[in-house]
């Protein structure tokens, strides 16, 4: 007999803890420097055009099968696909996702951590910019600090779900997503300061030609994806903690404008900076720990606003962490009738201890010839594996299954129950049934290298630059 599911204990709730799960580092952390390397103005167009009219469609669709199911990612499916093993791996992919992701999430987020405490300190002080810069590549190397603080975020972030759904997900989800939105905007408010705010404008808004490659369009619909927490089974796993009444598709316009929202703050809060300095926009993945920190070194109240970006940091980190070890846990309650705390316990230890390879990458102290081997460290190659492949094959199957396998009229009733947005459900499903897929089959062929873009429009691609 399945257990009597705990639901949020408000709209308000589930709204902030969604979107705190979706704020996560893809708006702090990946939006700016991906717009950056994109050239700014048109990619930020698209990405918002991808935001609504994809994004959004997959994000319904999670929350929908969630809901009707009242069960974890796997249970969804084979709740709804009578019991299919095929199908049920969709459900296992999602989980499989957020594990991994969770796994090197936390070693990113530690070194988050650790530079509230060495802001604190104020380990800018008589350091050059170079040394100031070199500093990430010593923590990155040095392997008992970095899994000191992978550790310390794993555990804070298990601390949070041990507590349950409306006690711990939504009540600190309250906190940090609103502590999240205040920090931001006082930080957008000093860049509004600076020399730079205009020209930092511009390159987000001002659509230059020259700066745009066609593959752009297809990092900007992955990015939506990212941003969203689509593919990972996290809104597959919390829409099955809504409640009929809840408004899916107005509830999803609200989330997505925030991501929205937010992202452009986290650029406007970025570039100006950056501008002003005088620094690269396309910095690359490195952005925040080897580049800003020389900035802040410059400002007057470096303490301050060093500080509370890095704080800043670690609450948009933590509030997606909270979400990728809730779609684990709930799994194992709903198919091994676990208790939540035993779950939780279990699912966190584990996610600390396949993170170890990725915490020690940069050390040579485990798997030191895996670079030589794959190319890339250990941390990078999950990175890739879920990126590439797991987030984008995840949201296709999601997709196919809701357009395409689940009963019309199913769907139709899930999607109608509390909206009073019903003339949305005919472009709903074109969406879901034709544009989303086509549009995620372009993401996996192009990123796989089966297609390229760039070279049938006659554009080369700026290639990325290591962290």
């Amino acid at each position: 007999m399945q257990k009597q599911r705990e639901h949020w204990s408000s709209h308000l709730g589930f709204i902030l803890a969604a979107a705190g799960s979706a704020i996560g580092l893809g708006t702090l952390w990946k939006f700016p420097y991906v717009t950056g390397e994109n050239g700014g103005g048109i990619f930020v167009f698209i990405y918002i055009l991808c935001t609504f009219f994809i994004g959004i469609p997959v994000f319904i669709a999670e929350l929908v099968l969630g809901r009707k199911a009242q069960r974890g990612a796997v249970g969804i499916f084979a709740n709804l696909a009578n019991n299919s093993a095929a199908w049920k791996s969709v459900g296992w992919l999602g989980v499989a996702s957020s594990f991994l992701i969770m796994s090197f999430y936390s070693v990113l987020a530690g070194w988050g951590l650790n530079y509230v405490f060495m802001s604190l300190s104020q380990f800018y002080e008589n350091r050059t910019a170079q040394e100031i810069s070199n500093i990430f590549d010593v923590l990155s190397s040095s392997a008992d600090i970095t899994l000191f603080w992978h550790f310390l975020f794993t555990a804070l972030t298990a601390a949070v779900v041990y507590r349950g759904v409306r006690q711990g997900i939504e009540y600190w989800s309250r906190f940090m997503t609103i502590g999240l939105l205040v920090i931001l905007v006082g930080m957008c408010l000093f860049a509004m300061t600076l020399e730079g705010f205009k020209e930092g404008v511009q390159f987000i808004f001002y659509p230059d030609l020259a700066r745009f490659k066609p593959s752009a369009a297809i990092e900007a619909l992955g990015l939506s994806f990212f941003t969203l927490s689509l593919g990972q089974g996290i809104m597959l796993t919390y829409g099955s903690y809504m409640r009929r009444g809840d408004d899916i598709p107005k509830t999803a316009v609200i989330i997505g404008v925030m991501i929205v929202l937010i992202s452009l703050l986290a650029g406007l809060m970025i570039f100006p900076i950056i501008f002003t300095f005088g620094f690269a926009p396309e910095a690359g993945p490195g952005l925040v720990f080897k580049t800003l920190p020389v900035l802040f070194a410059k400002l007057p109240g470096a303490l301050f606003i060093s500080t509370g970006f890095f704080i800043l940091f670690v609450f948009t980190a933590l509030t997606s962490a909270v979400a990728l070890i809730e779609v684990v846990a709930a799994n194992f309650t709903d198919l091994l009738g676990w208790s939540r705390q035993k779950a939780v316990l279990v699912v966190a230890i584990s996610c600390f201890v396949f993170g170890i390879p990725s915490a020690l990458s940069n050390t040579n102290t485990l798997f030191a010839n895996w670079p030589a081997i794959y190319g890339k460290t250990f941390f990078q190659t999950i990175d890739d594996l879920v990126t590439l492949w797991f987030l984008p094959i995840g949201g296709l199957l999601v997709s196919i299954f809701t357009g395409w396998i689940l009963d019309k009229e199913l769907g139709k009733e899930e999607f109608n129950s509390g909206t009073a947005l019903r003339w949305l459900w005919r472009p709903w499903m074109i969406f879901v049934r034709w544009v989303a897929p086509i549009a995620i089959v372009f993401i996996i062929l192009q990123q796989s290298g089966l297609i390229d873009i760039d070279a049938y429009f006659g554009r080369r691609a700026i290639p990325n630059q290591p962290l």
